[in-house]
């Protein structure tokens, strides 16, 4: 039964790295599918909790296919954000520049962010794979805020509709490892980094979404 299991989550993460790379075309139409078209509301929710004026500096680590760069730089700030994937790296790139904005955008690893020491007023990343949970991406996170700046993390979105779709995408997100406990762990593992955490639930219609606002110390 273990062997099973562990060929079980090989799997899945076979699956997320063909989505985030060779598939990446993809992302787009399969985050509208699971989401019952809630996908980009769901990201949105972030933003108000950044505490980040206009023109701030604000970091995203893992920005897929571009769409919250849109929205940060919409909000008047001043957005970059990395990635790994070469592919979601192009795909982010022409929808930037269809939309007229600036593609601050590089790849790398999050665990080796090229920004210099409290440079950042705030870092957002939303549905990210384990890799937030990293200590050298929390330690690298940390490093680039400034005194109170914040990293906010949209770690789930859950459909409350009641209907068969909804259900039925419900039990896909458990069996694919994206609900508990993954929510509840990822807020001491924060902790341990040294932020000062708040766990939110944003309300939305047919949906909840859940955020870690994890807040480095003022002065520090």
């Amino acid at each position: 039964m273990r062997w099973l299991i562990r060929a079980w989550w090989a799997l899945i993460r076979f699956g997320f790295r063909l989505l985030y790379n060779e598939l990446a075309w993809t992302y787009d139409l399969v985050s509208r599918v699971v989401s019952l078209g809630q996908w980009r509301s769901w990201q949105r929710t972030a933003i108000p909790h950044l505490d980040a004026p206009p023109g701030a500096i604000v970091l995203e680590l893992a920005h897929g296919t571009g769409d919250l760069q849109i929205d940060l730089t919409r909000n008047g700030l001043t957005a970059f954000a990395l990635d790994v994937s070469r592919a979601m790296g192009r795909i982010a790139r022409r929808k930037l520049a269809r939309h007229g904005m600036p593609a601050r955008l590089v790849r790398a690893d999050a665990g080796r962010i090229p920004f210099p020491d409290e440079s950042v007023r705030a870092v957002v990343s939303t549905f990210p794979t384990d890799f937030i949970l990293r200590p050298d991406v929390l330690a690298e996170a940390y490093r680039v805020l400034e005194p109170g700046g914040r990293l906010v993390v949209v770690l789930n979105g859950v459909l409350t509709l009641k209907s068969a779709p909804a259900r039925a995408l419900e039990w896909l997100y458990r069996v694919t490892g994206q609900r508990e406990p993954w929510p509840v762990s990822a807020a001491s593992v924060f902790e341990a980094a040294g932020f000062h955490v708040q766990r939110h639930v944003e309300e939305l219609p047919n949906s909840a979404v859940l955020l870690l606002v994890a807040r480095k110390a003022k002065g520090e």
